[in-house]
């Protein structure tokens, strides 16, 4: 048997000057994030370290400046604004990377706040919908806090913990956050249509949260033999998943099994993952390492860009020197995709943004961080079609680039590119 507490009485071991981990995505303790919030007037100079987390945030309030200070691993939309404010830091890491900075001692944990499932009669926990850097923060940390929870699903692989590992238990029954996709609209659609072209029977994927890899997903129903080998996944697998387009069968790491690091999606996800064996949780340090993600034969990974310049620079974490999210695990997968027998690393995004503003630019924008360089790009996707940059010169690339950009914009681009060299 475990002993139970109060939220507020077990965030009372959270002192000034603490460094605090808390678990990623929609395992983001919501109970105990609050009242850790609730203790701001206490408090100074405690640091939040964490990736992406879904549901709220009040210590992220620049108000609370303080008494928190949020460093971000992935920048997400519940803590943008305090690093605006100047209340918060961007700490670039490769997703496969950010356990080592706990196993290390780069990054030194006090506290580490998580969210599991209720013990089994043996004592053991599921870390359910989020692993990421959270075991490596278990191990390296002094105090571990856990909310129990019993609508946390119950997931398979490296993400079971025993009930002595955790310090104080808090228990809380409330729904996971949920993330329902809009449908694809039409160039979304185009997009995904000539990604799934690219994609051949046997391959095994990695794609992200979103219109385009859902309209993907989408136009896969008659594909043959995929596996999964991703660092995320949402509700757009599970159909392929049930008529036995996903199966893992020709796999080289974790065969027969998908596997991922973080899921995010609805309800009918968490119910569908629930004490499935098919779906195998591991450390980011393992989905995202390039060593074993090359090991999968035809490697796909599919990931998005904010602008890619007309040599094939890719921009994927911020707008010009304003921080937008982060490095995440594109370059591990672009790279393990790369050195795949026979696999293709895919860039895929609209030609143009909202307002109508090209996204192949001749030159990324001042202070634009480069997450992928135009040595590692090899293909990239717009609703023109698909350019492919491996093996290719500048000028070649920049000639595939303006093929695919918007029609609009094609003349100019060039122009303004040739008008350089």
């Amino acid at each position: 048997m475990y002993r139970t507490v109060t939220a507020e009485e077990a965030l009372k071991v959270v002192k000034s000057n603490d460094r605090i981990y808390i678990q990623a995505a929609a395992a983001a303790p919501q109970t105990l994030i609050k009242a850790l919030s609730a203790r701001h007037e206490e408090l100074r100079n405690v640091e939040i370290c964490q990736l992406h987390t879904e549901g709220e945030a009040p210590y992220a309030n620049p108000d609370l400046r303080d008494s928190f200070h949020v460093n971000s691993f992935f920048i997400g939309n519940n803590v943008r604004h305090t690093l605006k404010a100047g209340n918060g830091s961007y700490t670039p890491v490769f997703l496969s990377e950010v356990p080592r900075l706990f196993q290390q001692g780069i990054v030194n944990l006090d506290v580490v706040l998580i969210h599991v499932s209720v013990p089994d009669k043996h004592g053991y926990c599921s870390l359910g919908v989020s692993i990421e850097a959270t075991l490596a923060a278990i191990d390296n940390a002094k105090i571990v806090i856990a909310q129990v929870n019993p609508q946390m699903p119950r997931t398979h692989g490296a993400g079971i913990i025993h009930n002595s590992e955790i310090d104080y238990f808090v228990e809380s029954d409330e729904a996971l956050p949920t993330h329902h996709m809009a449908e694809p609209n039409a160039i979304e659609n185009k997009i995904g249509r000539y990604v799934a072209e690219l994609i051949e029977d046997r391959s095994t994927l990695q794609m992200g949260i979103g219109s385009i890899p859902n309209a993907v997903l989408a136009k896969l129903t008659n594909h043959k033999d995929l596996g999964l080998h991703t660092e995320m996944f949402s509700d757009g697998v599970i159909d392929l998943i049930l008529s036995d387009v996903i199966n893992g069968n020709y796999k080289k790491i974790n065969r027969g099994r998908a596997l991922t690091t973080f899921l995010m999606g609805s309800k009918r996800l968490y119910d569908y993952v629930d004490d499935n064996p098919f779906v195998e949780m591991r450390a980011s340090n393992y989905t995202n390492n390039a060593a074993y993600i090359k090991q999968n034969p035809k490697m796909v990974a599919i990931n998005s860009a904010i602008e890619v310049d007309l040599t094939g620079q890719v921009c994927a974490d911020s707008i010009g020197s304003s921080m937008y999210s982060g490095v995440g695990g594109q370059m591990d997968f672009i790279r393990g995709a790369s050195l795949s027998q026979g696999g293709k690393a895919i860039i895929a995004l609209p030609s143009v943004t909202k307002k109508g503003i090209s996204r192949i630019v001749a030159s990324l924008k001042t202070g634009a961080g480069v997450v992928t360089t135009r040595a590692h790009v090899h293909y990239v996707v717009t609703e023109y079609g698909v350019a492919n940059l491996y093996g290719k010169t500048i000028k070649n690339r920049v000639k595939a680039l303006v093929d695919i950009a918007h029609p609009d914009h094609r003349a100019e681009l060039e122009k303004s590119y040739f008008n350089k060299i």
